[in-house]
């Protein structure tokens, strides 16, 4: 399940870097987040959809190229967002 219209919107504004700016690294990072916590929790319960764990494994992937992106970038932003989103580095 797509995340709502108006979660989407929620998170592109705590995360976006000025008022137009909708595609930055964080942001992404942000949706691609959201995603896969909810993509994991549907999996905890139906744990032989096989389809949805490849949706997520990919996801998971797109997020690690766009983390290591921003790391090489502004590294000062990776931390950042690493923390505010609890992610592990490496």
């Amino acid at each position: 399940m797509p995340l709502s219209k108006d979660t989407k919107t929620e998170l592109i504004q705590e995360y976006q870097r000025d008022q137009n700016d909708t595609g930055s690294p964080e942001v992404q990072i942000a949706l691609l987040t959201t995603r896969i916590v909810q993509l994991t929790d549907h999996l905890r319960t139906h744990k032989h959809d096989e389809s949805s764990r490849r949706g997520l494994l990919k996801l998971v992937g797109r997020r690690r190229k766009l983390l290591a992106y921003l790391y090489k970038k502004d590294h000062k932003s990776y931390l950042a967002i690493t923390d505010r989103l609890k992610i592990r580095r490496k």
